[in-house]
């Protein structure tokens, strides 16, 4: 049974969790880290480790598990925001937590049999290795983002609005800039690329959103 409490005591344990989790992986690849900052716009990272992608790799679980628990508390923040609550629920954090790991984890392992079947196999681990790495980016930008609205700027709707389009454009930014990496990889199987598309990356938003309005 959680409880729920009313300070940002919380919020500031899952953001040092966060922190240690990013302190990690520069401990575990300094020299990746490094390069890892630089993704946006440079296709260097992407060119480099792409080559040397494992299924389970520390460095993105690493990663990884900030972009869950800062996006976890980004999203808690615009709930509260909309709610005009100052409570904090263990329990709805704890469920946004698990719910946005198991969704992105399942997305991942049914890309990867989607991708089998239409014999993209290669094609699509360097669309995933890209996009998991400006996924965790995104988780980057976030935590000093998160420590703002919580410590700092007193967060509204429109800054929500600003912040969440400033994500976007980044996320679309490297999204570009994978593309023009392995556009020769790409147009011979352009037709099962845009399936793909359509079918893993725009329907389960669709699907989510109609839920949620719902």
């Amino acid at each position: 049974m959680y409880r729920d409490v009313i300070s940002n005591e919380l919020f500031t344990v899952l953001m040092v969790i966060a922190i240690t989790a990013i302190a990690a992986a520069k401990l575990v690849a300094p020299q990746r880290f490094n390069d890892f900052i630089y993704v946006l716009g440079n296709s260097k990272y992407l060119k480099i480790y792409s080559k040397d992608q494992k299924f389970l790799d520390k460095f993105d679980a690493l990663l990884f598990s900030n972009l869950i628990i800062s996006g976890s508390v980004f999203i808690y923040l615009i709930y509260q925001n909309v709610t005009e609550t100052k409570i904090i629920s263990i329990n709805i954090l704890f469920k946004l937590v698990f719910g946005i790991a198991t969704f992105i984890l399942i997305k991942v392992l049914v890309e990867r049999l989607i991708a089998s079947l239409f014999e993209i196999d290669k094609l699509i681990d360097q669309y995933l290795f890209q996009k998991i790495s400006y996924k965790n980016y995104l988780g980057l930008l976030l935590l000093p983002i998160n420590a703002l609205l919580i410590f700092s700027v007193k967060p509204t709707l429109p800054i929500f609005y600003v912040i969440i389009t400033l994500l976007l454009i980044v996320n679309i930014f490297g999204v570009i800039t994978s593309f023009k990496t392995h556009q020769n990889t790409i147009k011979p199987d352009l037709l099962h690329f845009i399936l793909y598309l359509c079918a893993l990356e725009i329907a389960p938003y669709i699907i989510l959103y109609k839920v949620f309005t719902s």
